[in-house]
């Protein structure tokens, strides 16, 4: 094991404001998801097939990318192809020296820790500001993020607090709403004034060139909607084929990352702005980038490549939980873009053995990454694949596997006694022989601790040789159950165990609005029904309940019928944005849209831009307020994304609730770039 890494590990042990944050996240996120599941019908037949889409996607590779390339083309994207992490910076300076731009506004995406963008930008005299609330924090403090999900996890709120007092002139506060207001305001600034906005990729699909971004803040849809330039980073394994797989990509990936059932904002992206579009960029580039997949592809860690990013293995991964992602670092102590489970086998296939093989070990293989997979990847398979030596493009024949020379050696002893049933026989019985002559050391319930030889002794006991082989108690404990089966009628009653399991699986009853209704509220928004020539006076209502007597709205004729003539007829001042409203000192809080599908499952409402529909309403007003007809209530995503609009239009969004983040302290805080209030007014017909 590297001397770096295993300096890092005793540092990170050692240091017990890290030890606390990392529990914190472990048990906040592990309950959450737990919760977030249980509300899925079949979990397990959904990771299955998810599984099998991703191997089918991989397998299949360039057929997929080849599609997802001609349509995404088609519909206006600029296309760039990028072998590896030189190449892709190349292709972002290029699009930056066009423009002349100088203000880069970032939100998360991994690919871009993984080829070194900020560095490599900022090199060349552009400033580059992450808009993540975590990765601003990290940027900040000038650490890479620990987390993939929580690039923060490793801070406590007086961190954070001190930081921002000597970087944004805050005074200490460990209010955590205070220090995300801070960012916000600081933040507001760089998304109205950046050239360019650069974001990740969730997912592309490949049937309509889609690409699909998932936030909780808003920031993601800041810099896809604000910059005149969009630039998204996609790893070229990133594709699902169809409107359909992602629809369970999007029911798994929320669930296994922060506990929802879908992030606030799910944003899919077609093209730029077109004809009289009010907003998004002028020009939209994808940049797929290669740096090492289709090697490993070609390797024994292919399956590694269904990955899809949620961090569910960190949080559930014993070891990640008392290290932290900061002690994943190479031989050389580079850290690694991708720490944890998932970062022990990513890191040596794409940025070699040699450097990042030793992470592997920092492993129990207790198996809990994978139960925590969305997608089932075998990762305590990849894991000994690594620590066997079989990384990419090399030859099987010269593989050198990174054990240490005395774990080699007996490891090669062990494997010449397992391989002979009569030889592991013996190779028990002496065992117990040696533990019988260690007796003496053993008091009551424990072993006295064994000199220092390796580090065994010095962090860990010698447990007590079983009395009996496994395979002797497996046979003594079959008899007594066939014993007990011939005597006894337990468990023979499969009605009651069927009435637990449909407890467990239990799946709300309300449908339509009313499910609805229940779930936006859960997620923290304001449900209100009306007829239709009750919409105005409700609107009316929330506004002054909030003392707004200005809306930033879309046109009317994109609204139902007399809704801005009442508002005007009241007296509010209604504005439509256009450039001018993009002011970060306008003094207009509230934004009124239309919402073109309700999502019942979720209490989600989908948000269409195009000509008299800008999305920037729905996204830069601290108050947003939408009208849906009931008529347009579907049951579930599946349906919602077979509306045509969403194929067709340049960009849509799919909103659960106001803006939200728990980047400092799991701390839940609502309002951080988008909307801290959504209300959606139903308006029924009967």
């Amino acid at each position: 094991m590297s001397k770096v890494f295993r300096s890092r590990i005793h540092t990170s042990l050692a240091d017990e404001n890290l030890q606390a944050a990392l529990d914190a996240n472990a048990e906040r996120r592990l309950k959450v998801r737990k919760e977030a599941f249980a509300s899925l019908p079949e979990p397990e037949d959904k990771r299955r097939h998810a599984h099998e889409i991703r191997k089918q996607v991989i397998e299949h590779l360039d057929e997929y990318l080849e599609q997802f390339t001609s349509r995404a083309r088609q519909n206006g994207m600029i296309i760039h192809q990028a072998v590896d992490a030189e190449q892709a910076i190349s292709i972002i300076v290029e699009i930056a020296s066009k423009q002349q731009a100088e203000l880069i506004a970032k939100s998360k995406t991994m690919v871009s820790e993984e080829i070194g963008l900020n560095h490599a930008l900022g090199e060349l005299g552009l400033e580059v500001v992450e808009t993540d609330l975590g990765e601003y924090i990290v940027q900040l403090r000038g650490e890479p993020p620990s987390h993939i999900i929580t690039p923060a996890v490793h801070l406590r709120r007086a961190d954070v607090s001190r930081l921002f007092e000597e970087k944004l002139g805050l005074p200490y506060t460990e209010d955590i709403g205070k220090m995300t207001d801070a960012a916000r305001r600081k933040l507001r600034q760089v998304f109205l004034n950046a050239d360019i906005g650069i974001s990740g990729v969730n997912f592309g699909v490949a049937e309509t060139g889609t690409i699909c971004l998932v936030t909780n803040e808003g920031n993601g849809r800041m810099v896809t909607t604000i910059p005149r330039v969009h630039i998204a980073l996609m790893g070229i394994e990133r594709i699902v084929p169809t409107l359909d797989d992602l629809s369970l990509m999007l029911s798994l990936l929320p669930r296994s990352a922060t506990g929802q059932k879908l992030s606030v904002y799910t944003s899919l992206i077609n093209g730029p702005r077109r004809g009289e579009d009010p907003d998004g960029p002028v020009e939209r580039h994808i940049v797929l980038i290669d740096n090492g997949r289709r090697s490993t592809r070609n390797s024994g860690l292919q399956e590694i490549l269904y990955c899809i990013r949620c961090g569910a293995c960190l949080n559930a991964c014993p070891v990640f939980r008392e290290i932290g992602g900061h002690a994943y670092v190479s031989r050389e102590g580079k850290s690694s873009p991708y720490p944890g489970p998932i970062g022990s086998v990513v890191s040596p296939a794409l940025f070699g053995q040699l450097q990042f093989g030793h992470l592997a070990r920092a492993s129990s293989l207790c198996g809990a990454c994978r139960e925590a997979c969305p997608v089932d990847i075998d990762l305590p398979k990849l894991l000994l694949r690594v620590r066997a030596g079989m990384h990419t493009g090399e030859n099987p024949a010269s593989r050198k596997p990174n054990a240490p020379k005395p774990l080699g050696s007996g490891l090669r002893l062990f494997t010449l006694a397992a391989t002979s049933p009569r030889l592991f026989t013996i190779a028990q019985r002496l065992a117990g022989f040696a533990g019988s002559l260690l007796s003496p050391l053993y008091k009551g319930d424990y072993w006295i601790r064994l000199p220092k030889i390796s580090g065994w002794g010095y962090s860990k006991d010698f447990p007590s040789p079983a009395k009996q082989s496994f395979r002797s108690r497996y046979f003594d404990t079959q008899q007594k159950v066939g014993e007990i089966n011939r005597t006894s009628h337990l468990g023979q009653d499969p009605m009651a165990s069927q009435e637990t399991q449909q407890e467990i699986l239990r799946i709300p009853t309300l449908m339509g609005a009313e499910r609805f209704a229940a779930e936006l509220t859960a997620l923290g928004g304001i449900f209100i029904d009306c007829k239709p020539e009750q919409v105005a006076q409700e609107v009316i209502q929330v506004l002054k309940s909030k003392g707004i007597n200005q809306l930033l709205a879309w046109n009317e004729t994109c609204l139902p019928p007399g809704v801005l003539k009442g508002l005007v007829d009241a007296g509010v001042e209604v504005s439509y944005p256009e450039a001018a409203t993009l002011e970060p000192n306008s003094l207009i809080i509230a934004g009124l849209t239309g919402a073109s599908i309700g999502i019942a499952e979720t209490g989600s409402i989908v948000v269409t831009g195009s000509a008299g529909r800008p999305l920037s309403a729905s996204l830069l007003p601290e108050v947003h307020i939408a009208l849906l007809w009931e008529k347009d209530m579907v049951e579930n995503l599946e349906q919602a994304l077979h509306n045509e609009e969403i194929k067709r239009l340049p960009a849509s969004v799919i909103i659960s609730g106001p803006s939200r983040t728990a980047d400092i302290e799991m701390t839940l805080t609502i309002g951080v770039h988008g909307p801290g209030e959504l209300v959606v007014i139903c308006i029924r017909e009967k």
